[in-house]
């Protein structure tokens, strides 16, 4: 094996890293960004629902019920569209993936190169620079750095790392440089890929989600006793033959099924998710769409967000000199040996010519927590450069702090003979120069921000700089309240709680503060969005309810962040907002009926258990109020774009609309099934009253969905009526119902009369007392 010295300059070379590869000693496939096509297959084929309808499917068949398996039809088409749909994301997402795919700077042959990190092999010697994410278990040969482990540990404080200390993969580099030694590849690694470590560092909060799977519990633990209960009293109790049994049994299983509720939810996403990767923005976490829709804070960052991050040195100003070297000398040694490279020090490289007139003994890189950073050299001094306020310690000259309100940032250089220590305040400095920065605004900053203000989401900017030059930065991008300003630096721990309600722009913000600013709005009840590019960013993106990242930041950013801007633009988050909007406002219109179905099966299920009566309706009938009056009206107004600002939680409105509608239909059918005999229905004529009843009902429901009405919608109601009205009246026959005559008709529409008047006075009375939901504990909680 080559000396250390030489490893450290010239790394494997390209035969050593073939050998590797040959034996099987490489990272291999990472882990794609979006699902596998297997796991599209299996999350749409093999779900709970779809096991349930299998069984009736099989049920219905071993009978030979042949016109009672038309419903497997809307199974299988549910199932095909959510595929295509989730298909056709993943080929968008997989695409813009590439953009965002994570690699390192690996030393090969003596020269740096950049290499995915599927292709690290063991003893690979990686450069580890602030901003880059660890790929794999090293330990540093040469250099040091300041590591952020929080991704594994939860401790936020930065751990210094010098030779021979250990790296894990998945922690991130804040500061400083180094060589490190790859100890581990592959599912060897802490962390098996960067991916995987973002992913476990933060669950998936999805209410849409959340509120189906809890709807889903339910029905299932009713759904395979109530499903035995009935098939055992027509079997046993009544004596109804095998066909019958199984029939009526059936269609009550498959009326409490909301088959094409969840598949509704994930292609709504999907389509979401596809229509932003056509806009650049690529979205890591289905569900964050619905999270953003619910943002009221959205908290940004000042460099890189509101501005461009191409900074640019526009003065410089003399304090003092050291007699044999001028200042730009010495700022050319110190940026020639600084391992700094944010965009501070790029601007500060293109503005001094580099040099080797001094030799470093000792080097600090610059940290967000410290706010300054230092080199000393041999014979000479101690040279810190840094936050104006950590350097010269007194109140700034007057025309700093006229560049400062401008909106510029303020960079000092110390000078002191003595050394310096990253856990130690810093001596008393001679100021030599001040370095004055400019940012550019990106465009269309002022516009977005008034959008989120008119649509009611506070905007709040936290940023490490001068807290007058983020103000003035803020005036000018047309942030409201901006005058509320505070510098964090004088604020303690205890006093952040007391101060993120009342202020707008924070100055002089530590990493660690910025995750408390977080944490203390959504003790507030707030949903915080939080955008960042940097790994000073990375405790606020982690605990923010939605993270977003701009591409041309750090590594790290990028892969913890459920939403990655590839235009490096925040202007275009309105249309991530308003993507969001689209599917909670679209889900949750057409969800109320859906529920409608769930709740009027499962209560007439348990009438007809304890008054030992068979279920009136058998699996085609079920099949289509599912067609006609939920799937495709559903289906066809799916992707509209409504945009309305999200009002209250999912499951509470879903149920206040439903709730009532399932009452009265239950209501209706005991008042036909009590009455029908003293007006000469027979039983047939009855269950006949009773469908066209419950079709007016739902439909109702439906049209109540649909307004305000558009032309769309106006389309799609005429159609739900002619279809049902048309298959009731011409298909009666195999439909199992009577045929429709007058006096049929003049009754069920009596009924239905009063089943709309008993749901409008249920309606009121929820929504006068606001509690829909207190009586169903496993819903509401």
């Amino acid at each position: 094996m080559e000396n250390t010295h030489a490893y450290q300059t010239h790394g494997l070379n390209t035969n050593e890293v073939q050998e590797r590869k040959d034996a099987g000693k490489q990272n291999g496939i990472s882990q794609p960004a979006s699902k596998t096509y297997y796991q599209i297959l299996k999350d749409n084929i093999f779900t709970l629902f779809n096991l349930l309808n299998f069984f009736i499917f099989v049920a219905l068949m071993m009978v030979e019920a042949w016109s009672n398996l038309v419903f497997m039809a809307i199974i299988i088409a549910n199932a095909g569209i959510g595929i295509l749909q989730e298909m056709n994301a993943k080929r968008l997402v997989d695409k813009l993936s590439i953009l965002t795919k994570p690699t390192i700077h690996v030393m090969r042959d003596g020269h740096k190169q950049v290499v995915d990190i599927q292709d690290i092999v063991l003893d690979d010697l990686l450069i580890l620079e602030s901003g880059d994410q660890v790929c794999n278990d090293a330990v540093v040969v040469f250099g040091s750095i300041e590591a952020n482990e929080s991704l594994l540990t939860g401790e936020s404080d930065p751990i210094y790392k010098h030779q021979d200390a250990h790296l894990l993969s998945g922690s991130s580099v804040i500061s400083g440089k180094c060589y490190a030694r790859v100890e581990k590849v592959g599912k060897d690694n802490y962390a098996t890929t960067l991916i995987q470590q973002a992913q476990v560092s933060k669950e998936q909060n999805s209410e849409l989600m959340d509120s189906m799977n809890r709807v889903t519990r339910i029905t299932t633990f009713m759904i395979i006793p109530l499903g035995i209960i009935l098939f055992i009293e027509a079997l046993w109790l009544r004596d109804d033959t095998l066909l019958t049994a199984v029939v009526s049994s059936s269609a009550a299983l498959l009326g409490m099924l909301p088959k094409g509720l969840v598949l509704l939810t994930s292609v709504s996403l999907a389509n979401g998710v596809t229509r932003l990767a056509k806009r650049q923005v690529l979205v890591q976490d289905l569900y964050s769409l619905e999270t953003l829709s619910h943002v009221d804070v959205l908290c940004l960052d000042k460099t890189g967000t509101i501005t461009d991050g191409h900074m640019k040195v526009e003065h410089m100003f003399t304090y003092g000199v050291i007699s044999h070297l001028p200042n730009k000398e010495i700022m050319g040694s110190y940026l020639r040996f600084s391992d700094d490279n944010n965009v501070t020090f790029q601007a500060m490289d293109h503005y001094f010519q580099k040099n080797q007139i001094l030799n470093p003994l000792q080097k600090i890189p610059f940290s967000s927590l410290r706010k300054w950073s230092a080199i000393e050299f041999e014979s000479f001094g101690t040279v810190v450069v840094g936050a104006t306020e950590k350097i010269m310690k007194h109140n700034l000259p007057i025309e700093i702090n006229e560049y400062i309100q401008q909106g510029m940032r303020a960079i000092a250089v110390g000078f002191t003979k003595e050394s310096v220590f990253d856990d130690q305040p810093l001596p008393e400095l001679q100021t030599l120069m001040v370095l004055i920065l400019s940012d550019n605004m990106r465009k269309n900053t002022k516009e977005t921000l008034d959008y989120f203000h008119k649509e009611g989401i506070d905007t709040k900017i936290i940023s490490g700089d001068h807290v007058e030059t983020v103000a003035a930065i803020a005036k000018k991008a047309g942030v409201k309240n901006y005058e509320k300003f505070i510098d964090m630096s004088t604020v303690t721990d205890e006093e952040i709680s007391t101060v993120v309600e009342d202020y707008t722009i924070f100055g002089r913000v530590t990493p660690f503060q910025k995750k408390r600013i977080v944490e203390e709005l959504q003790k507030g009840g707030h949903h915080v969005a939080m955008t960042g590019d940097g790994v000073n960013d990375l405790l606020a993106l982690k605990e923010a309810d939605c993270s977003i990242a701009i591409a041309d930041g750090s590594d790290a950013s990028k892969q913890i962040s459920q939403v990655v801007l590839l235009n490096s633009d925040f202007t275009c988050l309105p249309d991530v907002l308003l993507e969001g909007r689209k599917v909670v406002n679209n889900v949750t219109r057409v969800a109320g009926v859906f529920f409608i179905k769930t709740i009027y099966t499962i209560l007439l299920s348990i009438i007809c258990v304890f008054t030992n009566t068979p279920f009136p309706f058998i699996p085609l009938q079920i099949t289509l109020i599912d067609l006609f009056i939920e799937a495709m009206p559903s289906f066809l107004t799916m992707f509209e774009s409504d945009t309305r600002k999200i009002k209250g939680a999912f499951l509470p409105q879903v149920f206040t609309k439903a709730l009532p509608n399932g009452i009265s239909i239950i209501i209706c059918f005991m008042l036909v099934m009590m009455f029908y005999p003293r007006f000469s229905f027979d039983y047939l004529e009855a269950v006949t009253i009773m469908y066209i009843v419950l079709g007016v009902v739902s439909m109702v429901a439906v049209i109540r969905s649909c307004i305000p009405f558009t032309n769309l919608r106006v389309i799609v109601c005429t159609l739900m009526i002619l279809g049902f009205i048309s298959a009731v009246v011409v298909g009666a026959g195999h439909l199992n119902l009577a045929v429709i005559t007058q006096r049929i008709g003049i009754y069920a529409i009596g009924v239905s009369f009063i089943g709309l008047v008993i749901e409008r006075l249920f309606y009121s009375y929820i929504k006068k007392n606001q509690t829909p939901l207190q009586a169903i504990p496993y819903i509401s909680k």
